[in-house]
């Protein structure tokens, strides 16, 4: 039984099925949300629910089995525990009909939840998530670095052009905020030029909002552009190569866990050549044996 359970759970077919089942609760999830449009169409949908809940508990079940005496193994994956948590949840919603309005939202959450196990189901996308998570810790002080880097931007924003554009650095909640849309390159020039040439003069001022105009002229260009290349161009490009880092780690992982689930499995075999070369030596310190009687009968 136990090596039956092993045998499905490693094989190819098993985890497409699951992946399939994935992407059906998916889609059966996203097509409630269309609410009466789709309503001729729920007793399907709540076949399909029920389909995609039995194949997530029997992978459950099968898995758990193929531990064999050790069903606590599987719980050492931290994916397992939230595949099973879904598939708990799920069943709690079967068997208490009558909950309350906060467990429905948390079964609700539960079904959509489900799609996350295409994470788990896929190793590539296991491994990008892995890799962010384990970045966790690098990003953590390049967000600091970048904390820093936009709350001197936005003090000396709020400072230089806050008269002129208070929509954009009134205060320095205002300020931090507009830094942030400069670092998505998303209307930063017009932004720099409204201050350049002051709200009044700019091409894109402010309509009825230029009491104090001011043109900050080259210091504003100096301003915006040295907060583009260090925001845009160098900090945030720290986070990407954080996450490739940690990508690199995560892959190296990997390998030497199969390398050493690999060489786990071939310790039966290692032990099978041995028995074998200890037969081999027993037959020819026989032949051996049987040589040294015939010399010695013979002299």
């Amino acid at each position: 039984m136990i090596k039956l359970c092993k045998h499905i759970a490693q094989a190819n077919w098993f985890n497409t099925t699951v992946i399939l089942a994935i992407l059906l609760a998916g889609i059966v999830v996203g097509i409630e949300t269309y609410g009466e449009a789709v309503e001729k169409w729920l007793p399907l949908l709540h076949s399909l629910d029920w389909l995609i809940l039995w194949v997530f508990t029997v992978e459950a079940a099968i898995k758990i089995l193929a531990e064999g005496d050790k069903p606590w193994r599987y719980f050492k994956d931290p994916w397992n525990i939230f595949d099973y948590i879904i598939v708990v949840v799920c069943w709690l919603a079967v068997f208490l009909p009558g909950m309350d309005a906060d467990f429905v939202a948390v079964f609700r959450l539960a079904r959509i939840l489900r799609v996350l196990r295409l994470v788990h189901a896929l190793p590539q996308l296991k491994l990008l998530v892995d890799a962010m998570l384990k970045s966790i810790p690098s990003m953590a002080y390049v967000g600091i670095l970048l904390f820093l880097l936009f709350y001197i931007y936005g003090v000396m924003g709020v400072f230089v052009f806050g008269k002129n554009d208070p929509v954009h650095f009134g205060d320095l909640l205002t300020s931090i905020v507009t830094l942030f849309q400069i670092t998505t390159l998303e209307g930063w020039a017009d932004i720099m030029f409204l201050n350049v040439h002051g709200c009044e003069d700019a091409v894109y001022g402010l309509e009825g909002g230029c009491p104090k105009p001011k043109a900050s002229g080259i210091w504003a260009m100096v301003y915006f552009i040295s907060f583009v290349l260090i925001g845009t161009m160098i900090v945030m490009n720290l986070f990407i190569g954080v996450i490739m880092n940690s990508m690199d780690e995560v892959r190296n992982e990997q390998v030497l866990e199969e390398r050493l689930r690999q060489a786990k499995g071939d310790v039966p075999l290692i032990d099978v050549e041995i028995e074998a070369v200890k037969k081999q030596m027993e037959d020819i310190w026989d032949k051996l044996d049987f040589i040294a009687f015939q010399v010695k009968e013979r002299s």
